[in-house]
């Protein structure tokens, strides 16, 4: 047995014995807020994850990881898949500030913060956008003054994911106003546990408010909580954004893949249309073709991940996240396009005794992944950013 099956073995032996039933298949995936309550079994396979390092795999064993190569890495994935396992966490902690901690931070921070995230002890929100500064980020006017070891904050941000559940959140600010607007900010880590920080939810049309606005009135931080160079973090914040698409995309080697289990679309289709009794052949021409179209684009784009992460030399792929994130969210948008279109009247109801609990919740599901092209950067910047720095075509 060479040591790559070897490992597949260790791997598969090890997962049977310790993937609890309840972390299988549709369910929570732990995000590291203590505000949350996991059920037990959730709880139970984030802390045998944790205890292999294999919540942040390829990170060094030194703050949680277990220091996988990339094919180890793929292998780990194979196998969860195999089981149809959840990911036992995913988050902007161990997706997105860990590793650019791990990129850019002291010995200190790395110490200080990286073993609690590949815990899952605290969940992390994200402080980019403002009500003026979205698209442009660098006009962003949340300001960050020098008061002792402490910064004092005051400003607001928008768009912050789960912020009502969060307990840091990393935020760029400004913290030299009196230079161009790229050269004056920093990114620094907030406690959101203090008077300072206010949480308003904002409420979307699928009815969930997984969006909120965050506000700072003095709030304080850590002035060794800065991470890069002080006025530099226009350079970190940009890395940062490498992370999360990459992590929107499936290729981020640094942290976990987040994967919940879903019913195959056909699956879906031939429970909700009409088949052949012989075959089991969907007898609508045109939503047959349609779905055969998406299969194979969807095949595409999961091959396009892995050779992604096979060629990674770096913890995130470089311009090639946007590319992949772009072409992955457009398909989920399609999937749930089809699958409304499955389900007929049924898909266009909000409140029905009469009509499926499960085509209810699509209808919720359709409309909160709208955003799904605006997270995480939108498809026109993220088409920006492949016509210049993949294609190289002219402004």
């Amino acid at each position: 047995m060479s040591e790559t099956e070897e490992f597949r073995a260790d791997i598969r032996a090890w997962l049977q014995e310790n993937c609890p039933s309840g972390a299988r298949g549709p369910g929570v995936i732990p995000w590291g807020s203590r505000k949350v309550d996991l059920p037990t079994d959730s709880r139970v396979w984030l802390e045998n994850m944790a205890a292999k390092g294999w919540t942040v795999p390829t990170w060094p064993k030194a703050y949680g990881g277990a220091e996988l190569d990339s094919t180890q890495y793929l292998i780990l994935l194979e196998e969860l898949q195999r089981i149809n396992a959840r990911s036992p966490l995913i988050g902007r902690g161990v997706n997105y500030i860990g590793p650019t901690i791990l990129e850019f931070g002291t010995d200190e921070q790395k110490a200080r913060w990286l073993p609690g995230m590949a815990r899952g002890d605290g969940g992390w929100c994200m402080g980019y956008s403002e009500p003026g500064a979205g698209s442009d980020l660098a006009s962003l006017s949340t300001k960050a003054v020098r008061e002792g070891d402490q910064y004092i904050i005051n400003g607001r941000k928008i768009w912050t994911s789960d912020a009502m559940h969060g307990d840091y959140i990393f935020a760029l600010v400004r913290t030299d106003p009196t230079v161009a607007k790229h050269d004056g900010i920093s990114l620094i880590l907030i406690d959101m546990d203090q008077p300072g920080v206010q949480v308003r939810p904002i409420r979307l049309i699928s009815g969930n408010s997984p969006f909120n606005e965050t506000l700072f009135e003095n709030a304080t931080a850590n002035a060794d909580d800065i991470i890069g160079p002080v006025n530099q973090g226009w350079t970190v914040g940009k890395r940062l954004l490498q992370y999360e698409r990459s992590t929107h995309a499936g290729i981020n080697i640094s942290g976990t893949q987040g994967r919940v289990a879903e019913t195959p679309l056909p699956e879906i289709f031939s429970e909700l249309l009409p088949t052949d009794d012989t075959t089991g052949r969907i007898l609508d021409h045109d939503q047959r073709a349609a779905l055969l179209k998406w299969q194979m684009r969807q095949r595409a784009y999961e091959l396009t991940q892995r050779r992604a992460i096979e060629e990674a030399q770096a913890r995130a792929p470089g311009f090639t996240s946007s590319a992949v994130k772009l072409t992955g969210t457009l398909l989920k948008q399609e999937r749930d396009e089809l699958h409304l279109a499955a389900l007929g009247f049924d898909g266009l109801a909000w409140e029905s005794e009469d009509i499926p609990k499960a085509a209810l919740k699509h209808t919720r599901t359709w409309l909160a992944q709208k955003s799904l092209t605006i997270a995480g950067g939108t498809a026109e910047i993220q088409r920006n950013i492949i016509a210049k720095r993949v294609l190289g075509l002219p402004d």
